[in-house]
């Protein structure tokens, strides 16, 4: 064959292989599908967009990815595995969308004070890096975010913990324990389902971060926000790549990824108290209300819950470790 001819021909074989493309002036280049589980107008979603935007602006188009939100490449509560199976490169979703998969970092959604989604993101991404659990060693970890506190959201109000007994509640991974302790009835669902339970009464409410009630239209259909910040729990939320695709990456692109993720955490952190001040004037604005706790009623919800915390901590190896970790963290970020 004439040298020209193999040359052309080599040229279209790289160029035709799938998410491989040549980059002018960069040589090889790779694009990455990214399933982010957040709806596409969700400050979080526009948040992970930006990142993948932010990688491919610093490695001068060798990696690119294409982002999938809304779960339209997988489902919230498989995003994870669609990671690791390669449906997907990269994945953004929770851990506690698989309860029980994630033991360690099932500490992180502790109903253990977390008074803001800076606060909370930074400590579960600094705890994360930290203690490199095992569950996490089939991905490669980007980074972790989580939001602001997880307060109750009711379509009747609550203004006492007797209010809530039987009520049926949405909540997932340890916010579900959290239900149970206050005299609720936990139903498990990812966000996207949430607000079509609500509106057909399938829940009475749901635990969630104010923001919801904007992000996800949440506020259209309950009347009422406990503000029971004493016990507020966070969701902590992955960004992982597939470990092959990871470890095919040459190290100066790795060192790139890496430096971008750790910037994005505070992004990430800032957009969750962003929203949920949004999310608190939203559903102010559709006339609902915000009904405060009195300091001796937080106190009965914060007895309330503390057996959830002990039995994570009798159940879990490590766990009084995990939970002294956290709030040490959580005291040392807060100053």
């Amino acid at each position: 064959m004439h040298v020209k001819s193999l040359v052309s021909l080599l040229a279209t074989i790289l160029l035709t292989l799938p998410g491989i493309l040549l980059a002018p002036g960069t040589g090889y280049a790779k694009n990455y599908t990214f399933s982010i589980f957040f709806p596409p107008t969700h400050e979080q979603a526009i948040a992970a967009t930006n990142f993948a935007k932010e990688v491919e602006k610093r490695t001068d188009g060798r990696i690119t990815m294409t982002p999938f939100p809304g779960g339209t490449l997988t489902k919230a509560p498989q995003v994870y595995d669609g990671v690791v199976t390669g449906i997907s490169d990269l994945g953004n979703s929770c851990f506690a969308y698989t309860r029980g998969r994630f033991p360690v970092t099932a500490a992180l959604d502790l109903p253990i004070g977390y008074p803001n989604g800076k606060v909370a993101t930074w400590v579960a991404d600094r705890f994360t890096k930290a203690i490199n659990p095992e569950e996490l060693k089939d991905v490669k970890v980007l980074y972790v975010h989580a939001h602001g506190p997880g307060l109750l959201h009711t379509k009747k109000p609550v203004r006492k913990l007797e209010d809530l007994k039987g009520m049926k509640i949405r909540a997932t991974g340890l916010s579900a324990q959290v239900v149970e302790a206050l005299g609720g009835v936990p139903v498990a669902m990812p966000q996207g389902d949430t607000y079509e339970a609500l509106q057909k009464g399938v829940v009475d409410g749901t635990f969630a971060p104010i923001e919801t009630l904007k992000g996800w239209k949440q506020g259209e259909v309950i009347k009422y926000t406990t503000e029971c910040y004493d016990i507020g729990y966070t969701t902590a939320m992955f960004v992982v790549m597939n470990l092959k695709q990871w470890n095919s990456l040459p190290v100066a692109d790795q060192k790139i990824v890496e430096d971008v993720a750790a910037e994005w955490v505070k992004i990430h952190g800032e957009a969750w108290d962003r929203a949920d001040e949004e999310g608190k004037a939203f559903t102010l604005g559709l006339g609902n209300e915000m009904i405060p706790l009195s300091a001796e009623e937080s106190a009965r919800w914060r007895q309330a819950v503390e057996p959830v915390i002990n039995d994570y901590i009798a159940k879990t190896p490590n766990g009084a470790q995990y939970v002294k970790e956290l709030r040490a963290l959580i005291a040392e970020t807060s100053k």
